[in-house]
């Protein structure tokens, strides 16, 4: 699978064109939302026939005081940009849906969740919501996709391969990230300041503008820091205020909590949730999510860290490779209907990432950033295969690592093989 190749010139074609595509022919409205910057104008315009851009033209504001559906007149699907900027055209695009006949006539886009959420709750069976999330490898073009998340999920077996990333060119990656508009800039290094710009920001504007709470930049920027730190885990919330509050300056929980929504509303952070299989053994389940940045070169930019860093602490490069991968795990699963998980029990087994996309089309991975883990992480995927119920849950498609560079293969095990560069949808 590519991304349609049928957009306008320079445009870098996106897994999400076609879902949109799709979208479009089943509802009335589709909603694009992720975090800002990720690209949702842009993949809009390559469908949209007309646009308003909410926060950025002057009349808008006028024209919502005296009609709002003026803004709504003109070619279809007309594209109403950063809608929550005026969260009441909401209802506006509902009534407007209801009463054409046809579908796909707006395309909303937004970088995030307004405080009032009534008010969204009445698009269902009219809207659907599309997400969009940096670029993942594959589509930076980075990634060969000679393995396909698709063909695994239909159970075939890992081909036989090569794929060279050297480690500090994957540092690289991680920290500059799946942002589109990189490719503008001249250089890694503009990059990174573009990405630390891009979290100055968010802690002195954005995260107050989500619900109109102000809050102290300095203590925002500790938190983002103790996310960074903890990518990737399940650390609790009590662990994160009391690592973000420091010696001397306590946070308490329910501050922590507050933060953790805000971030959460403007798409910055994303949970990866338990997978709950039905298991044969005596093993307890734990039902805590594991935390993840919308793209792990958030997480860099929050200590300021570059590929040098990553190459001297190489336990916390394996986390930030961890998000990777989950980052693309979710682009690809996403365009197939199916959702990313985590495993883990009370025994300490634990699973990085299961696929789910339904009875019999499910697959389990476990990440590692180097080759010399693979026996480790096969032995996991067998032990945690073994303990499920298969009769309730289903054969698991496949079982496989997911590794930095390297060989492809299909283990006798059964257990496959799977560089992280010839992964692809």
């Amino acid at each position: 699978m590519t991304p349609d190749s049928t957009s306008s010139p320079g445009y870098r074609p996106r897994i999400a064109d076609r879902e949109l595509t799709e979208r479009l022919a089943a509802a009335g409205a589709v909603v694009i939302e992720g975090p800002r910057v990720c690209g949702k104008t842009t993949t809009a315009r390559q469908a949209a026939a007309s646009e308003v851009l909410m926060d950025a033209d002057p009349a808008v504001p006028q024209t919502m005081a005296v009609d709002p559906r003026l803004l709504l007149e003109g070619l279809t699907p007309r594209l109403i940009d950063e809608w929550q900027a005026q969260p009441d055209i909401w209802n506006y695009v509902r009534r407007a849906v209801d009463d054409r006949p046809g579908l796909g006539h707006f395309i909303l886009t937004g970088s995030a969740v307004p405080p009032d959420d009534i008010t969204r709750h009445t698009g269902a069976g009219r809207m659907s919501r599309l997400r969009l999330r940096p670029m993942s490898l594959f589509e930076l073009g980075r990634a060969t996709g000679q393995v396909s998340l698709g063909r695994i999920l239909r159970g075939e077996p890992v081909p036989s391969l090569v794929h060279d990333l050297p480690l500090p060119d994957l540092a690289t990656l991680v920290c500059v990230g799946g942002w589109p508009g990189h490719f503008r800039r001249k250089s890694d290094e503009a990059a990174l300041l573009a990405n630390r710009d891009y979290l100055d920001e968010v802690r002195r504007v954005d995260i107050r503008r989500v619900d109109g709470i102000s809050r102290d930049p300095e203590r925002v920027g500790r938190f983002l820091q103790t996310l960074a730190r903890n990518t990737a885990t399940c650390a609790s919330l009590a662990t994160l205020a009391r690592d973000a509050g420091g010696a001397d300056h306590a946070l308490s929980e329910e501050t922590a909590r507050s933060y953790l929504t805000a971030l959460e509303r403007l798409m910055l952070v994303e949970h990866q949730p338990p997978w709950a299989p039905h298991l044969r053994s005596r093993s307890r389940l734990r039902h805590a999510p594991k935390r993840h940045f919308a793209d792990p070169s958030l997480a860099t930019a929050a200590l300021n860290a570059r590929p040098a860093n990553l190459m001297k602490d190489i336990p916390w490069f394996g986390l930030l490779f961890e998000s990777l991968v989950v980052r693309d795990l979710r682009v690809y699963a996403q365009a197939m209907d199916a959702r990313v998980y985590h495993y883990r029990d009370n025994t300490g087994l634990e699973v990085d990432a299961v696929v789910d996309a339904g009875p019999g089309r499910w697959a389990a991975f476990e990440v590692k950033l180097g080759q010399g883990r693979i026996d480790e992480a096969a032995a996991a995927l067998l032990r945690f295969a073994d303990r499920l119920d298969t009769a309730r849950s289903g054969q698991p498609a496949a079982l496989a690592v997911i590794t930095g560079s390297g060989y492809g293969y299909q283990r006798p095990d059964g257990v496959g093989v799977i560089p992280v560069g010839a992964l692809g949808p």
